[in-house]
C-alpha cells in the first residue's frame, strides 16, 4: 500500500467524489483532472451505480487510470443521447469556472464587458442547460479573488438568484450541490441561497480563505475540516486511478 499522508490534491479528489455520494444511476460528467479522479473514486467505493464515460461517446464498465483507455465498454453515448440525459436531469456535471459569484453564477465566456472583453474564453457552451436541468457542481483548482468574485462579468451557468428571478421553468430543477476548491468545500445551503463554507481543507485557515475570496465569506466558528481519504481510498487514488500523480499537478500539492 502507498505510504505517506494525504496531500492537498488527494483531499480535493475525495471532496469531489463526495459530490456523487447517493447520486444513484446517473451520468457523472466531470471536467478536469481532479473531478475525473473523484468520479472514478466514487464509482469504486460508495457510488457503484454511477455511469462513467470515456470523455467522448462511450459508457465504460471499468475504471481506468487517468489518461488510460477503458478495457470494457458497456454502451454507446453519442452527443444527442448525452443531451437527452441533460434534459432529463439524469446527469451530475462538475464544471470549471473562470469566475463564480456568491449566488453561484458562473462565467466561462469572457472577462470584462462582453461587448468588448479584455479576455475571450470558451463561450457560454452548455452551461445554461446544465444548470437549469441537472445538478451542477464546480471545481476551482486555484481559489482566488479573481475567480471567486462579487459579480460575474457574464453569466454562463445560472446561479440561485437568477434561477429564482426567471421563475419555475428555470428554478424547478436548478441545484448546485457543492463547490470544491483547493482551499475548501462550499455550498449554498443558506436561507438566501448564497455561498457558505461547508468545510476547510486541512491546513487552511479562515483568514487565508477570506483573503482569497472576492466577496465577504463568513467562516463559522467550528466549521469542520474536509475529510481525509481513508487508507483504501488513498490506495485507489495512488495505485489505480492516478498512479502518475496528475492530480497533484493540477492542484500543486
Amino acid at each position: 500500500m502507498s505510504a505517506g499522508p494525504a496531500g492537498r490534491a488527494e483531499v480535493c479528489v475525495v471532496a469531489c467524489a463526495e459530490a456523487w455520494r447517493g447520486a444513484g444511476e446517473v451520468l457523472a460528467a466531470p471536467m478536469g483532472v481532479v473531478p475525473t479522479a473523484g468520479a472514478r473514486l466514487a464509482r469504486l467505493t460508495f457510488a457503484p451505480d454511477l455511469l462513467l464515460t470515456d470523455g467522448e461517446a462511450l459508457l465504460v464498465a471499468d475504471v481506468p487510470a487517468l489518461g488510460a483507455k477503458a478495457r470494457t465498454v458497456e454502451g454507446w453515448l453519442p452527443y444527442r443521447r448525452h443531451l437527452a440525459l441533460v434534459a432529463g436531469g439524469r446527469r451530475h456535471v462538475m464544471m470549471g469556472a473562470a469566475q463564480l459569484d456568491r449566488h453561484g453564477n458562473q462565467n466561462i465566456s469572457c472577462i470584462g464587458d462582453w461587448r468588448r472583453p479584455a479576455r475571450q474564453l470558451l463561450g457560454v457552451r452548455g452551461a445554461p442547460a446544465n444548470t437549469v436541468n441537472n445538478p451542477t457542481s464546480y471545481w476551482i483548482p486555484r481559489h482566488s479573488p479573481r475567480v471567486l468574485v462579487a459579480k460575474a462579468d457574464m453569466v454562463s451557468g445560472v446561479g440561485y438568484d437568477r434561477a429564482a428571478a426567471a421563475g419555475p421553468s428555470a428554478a424547478r430543477f436548478h441545484r448546485i450541490p457543492r463547490v470544491v476548491t483547493d482551499l475548501a468545500v462550499l455550498d449554498f445551503e443558506t436561507a438566501d441561497r448564497t455561498m457558505r463554507v461547508r468545510s476547510l481543507h486541512p491546513g487552511v485557515s479562515a483568514e487565508e480563505l477570506r483573503a482569497a475570496t472576492g466577496f465577504p465569506l463568513e467562516v463559522p466558528p467550528g466549521v469542520p475540516r474536509t475529510r481525509l481519504p481513508s487508507a483504501e481510498e488513498l490506495r485507489l487514488i495512488r495505485e489505480v486511478i492516478d498512479p502518475d500523480g496528475l492530480c497533484a499537478r493540477e492542484v500543486g500539492g
